[in-house]
């Protein structure tokens, strides 16, 4: 069985994936799925998230009653990952060239494939397991976003997609909006007659010098990312550009938050004389669990059942986990052995993709009526 799981990761790392174009491994995870007895289906969600395929909804059906576990796991990696070459030294995998490893997220995909092929091959009972393998979650988490909730709904959803050695849960995870703020001022000859001119780089400026910003409090971050303005050195700028963010573990604080930097927008663009559109976008709520809730309870017995010491953690990243858990599913994010993700440098020790599937194995068989 070690030696399939290693030969089913090297095979998935090896398909390319970069984000919408993930369906060389949806293909490849489909077969494995049906080989061993799920139903397996796609969406149909390609519009929506400009992918070439739909992300996988399958079940492995019941043999006896319990909870109904849902594992989730994203096909995409970021670029570059194309030709991966994986090799493996001393029990740890990495790239050979120039290229992301993905492990991120191609570990949590083939520890999934994996446990569902040890539950078909056992006389062991097990409640229903589905799977959600989620398509463009790179850039913004897309494909989750697209699944209907009826595709979500499990008693417990577990998505492996944390950085760290196997046995960490992520029990918090921020609320997470954006703006785009463009500034319209008026413009004028610099050198000449700067007084018929109103910068719109001066309110951006204004604006951003009266926000706090950085960490506000230990759970919460706001950040101004991008300002692009102006023409020319000699132009007062009539146009700029400002994006930006907010994060916080307290949903309603991070609203608080989101409203005090649009008021210090508003206010730069009313008091120089300009104005100011602002759209924002609430990109995922957050969620949140007490060390003592059930799920935790459930995942760290499990960690207890293979030898494994649970480590709970919050979080200042989101992830799939934050739009299931928004769609109804008690969502918990595992972490699945990955180390510096989203760089050249990955790697992921095959120790860690073993324990990984020995927990979800115990997890399963945990929540059996």
């Amino acid at each position: 069985m070690a030696d399939r799981l290693v030969d089913t990761f090297l095979d998935l790392v090896r398909i390319d994936s970069p984000t919408g174009h993930e369906g060389g491994v949806a293909r490849y995870i489909a077969a494995a799925l049906e080989a061993s007895g799920c139903v397996v289906r796609f969406d149909e969600t390609e519009a929506a998230t400009g992918s070439d395929t739909g992300n996988l909804v399958a079940a492995l059906p019941a043999t006896c009653s319990g909870k109904t576990i849902a594992l989730s796991a994203h096909m995409d990696c970021v670029d570059p990952c194309s030709g991966v070459e994986p090799v493996i030294r001393d029990g740890v995998v990495s790239s050979a060239d120039a290229t992301v490893l993905g492990g991120d997220d191609k570990s949590g995909v083939a520890a999934i494939i994996e446990v569902v092929r040890r539950l078909s091959q056992s006389d062991r009972p097990h409640p229903e397991v589905r799977v959600l393998a989620t398509v463009s979650e790179e850039n913004g988490l897309v494909g989750a976003k697209a699944l209907k909730p009826e595709d979500c709904a499990a008693d417990i959803c577990l998505v492996l997609d944390a950085a760290g050695d196997v046995g960490g849960i992520v029990t918090a995870a921020p609320t997470h909006y954006t703006f785009q703020a463009i500034f319209s001022g008026r413009a004028a000859h610099a050198g000449v007659e700067p007084e018929r001119g109103v910068s719109a780089i001066v309110m951006a400026s204004r604006a951003i010098s009266s926000m706090e910003l950085g960490r506000l409090d230990a759970e919460t971050t706001a950040n101004i990312g991008t300002v692009h303005g102006g023409s020319a050195t000699n132009v007062v700028a009539p146009t700029c550009e400002v994006t930006g963010e907010c994060r916080s573990l307290d949903h309603e604080h991070a609203g608080v938050v989101r409203d005090a930097m649009d008021a210090a927008l508003h206010a730069a663009a009313d008091e120089l004389g300009g104005s100011v559109k602002i759209t924002w976008k609430l990109e995922y709520r957050g969620f949140r669990f007490a060390d003592d809730a059930p799920e935790i309870a459930l995942v760290s017995d499990a960690c207890a059942d293979i030898g494994i010491t649970p480590r709970l953690f919050r979080t200042g990243g989101g992830s799939d986990g934050n739009i299931l858990s928004a769609k109804g599913a008690p969502t918990l994010v595992l972490s699945s052995g990955m180390t510096d993700v989203h760089s050249v440098d990955e790697s992921l020790e095959l120790r860690q993709l073993a324990l990984l599937v020995d927990l979800l194995e115990a997890v399963i068989y945990r929540a059996v009526g």
